[in-house]
């Protein structure tokens, strides 16, 4: 498992307005980074995306992500997939879930870069 890819993102706590930081199985798809919350709306990182769409996301191994401490990062948007306004959407992002970890249930979220000008 150490050379696998992991998406780091970070989150601003939606109570505590601290930055929140995950390690998450993720899938790419049309310059978006695709992730999925087994426990749904009690994932704190969801209600955090919820409340503040502002990430800062690193996709990487382990121990890139340990040698790093700002570099690196890039700032993102982050939104909740809504599978009854985007059913197609939900649906290839399970089913490259599903062909990458042969799992994707729970809610979706995307993860979108920012450009850098």
């Amino acid at each position: 498992m150490s050379d696998e890819h992991f998406l780091y993102a970070i989150t601003t706590g939606w109570k505590s307005g601290n930055p929140h930081e995950i390690e998450i199985w993720f899938v790419a798809h049309h310059d978006c980074f695709y992730m999925v919350a087994e426990m749904l709306e009690k994932t704190h990182w969801v209600q955090n995306i919820r409340h503040n769409p502002q990430v800062r996301l690193f996709v990487g191994s382990r121990a890139e992500r340990k040698a790093l401490m700002d570099d690196g990062w890039q700032q993102a948007t982050g939104r909740i997939v809504d599978p009854a306004a985007e059913p197609e959407l939900t649906a290839q992002v399970q089913a490259l879930m599903n062909q990458r970890y042969n799992w994707s249930t729970g809610i979706i979220a995307e993860i979108k870069p920012l450009t850098k000008s």
